[in-house]
């Protein structure tokens, strides 16, 4: 019995590895080219293997993508949210979360094009789904930290903390945009301070605002 269940197990893994490693390639390529235009024999050269091969572990291009959405998400959001939970007050949270979101963007630049390909895209895909459920458990995330924020009294009270999160998550975007316009992605994480220092600054301004 023992002979027969190891192949088994070494064929697991050797699958799971081949799943990784392609959804890696698809990452990284992402960085080189529209994803658009990326091709499946582009992305099975990338890892070694056939066309046929490839939709051994993935069945269609879809799929992937589908796989490809779904890593992102959850590495993103794992990470930033980890970021997060080591620190007691809310805007030194929300700081972590904002240096850890461009830190892991630097790592991996491939990967808002994917996201904003994968958003352009008509209808409700799979990968599309599985993206704009992460951007909303983020969004929920920062309004979160906004109000735990305000009970602390470390965030102004009266601030519209959705707005106040569309717009934490637009100073991300707009940063790495503009770095991916210029080319300088790699400057991504000296300059997140200074636009963090801007935007948290707005709720010192209204604390201070005697018509507030």
């Amino acid at each position: 019995m023992a002979t027969t269940k190891a192949p088994e197990k070494r064929t697991y893994q050797s699958t799971e590895l081949r799943q990784s490693a392609t959804i890696e390639a698809v990452v990284q390529l992402c960085a080189e080219q529209d994803p658009a235009t990326l091709t499946t024999a582009r992305i099975a050269d990338e890892v070694g293997l056939s066309q046929g091969a490839l939709f051994k572990h993935f069945p269609n291009k879809n799929r992937l993508w589908e796989s490809v959405a779904g890593w992102v998400s959850e590495q993103l959001t794992s990470q930033v949210f980890r970021e997060a939970d080591r620190h007691e007050h809310a805007d030194q949270a929300l700081e972590a979360m904002f240096r850890a979101h461009v830190g892991f963007i630097a790592r991996h630049p491939g990967i808002p094009r994917l996201m904003l390909g994968e958003l352009q895209k008509p209808g409700n895909g799979p990968a599309k789904t599985i993206v704009r459920q992460a951007l909303a458990r983020y969004r929920k995330k920062v309004v979160g930290l906004l109000k735990l924020g305000i009970e602390q009294g470390r965030i102004a009270a009266g601030i519209d903390t959705e707005a106040a999160a569309v717009l934490y998550l637009g100073a991300i975007q707009g940063l790495v945009v503009q770095a991916m316009v210029s080319g300088e992605i790699a400057t991504l994480e000296q300059t997140a301070p200074r636009i963090f220092k801007l935007y948290s600054a707005s709720f010192q301004e209204m604390s201070n605002d005697p018509e507030k």
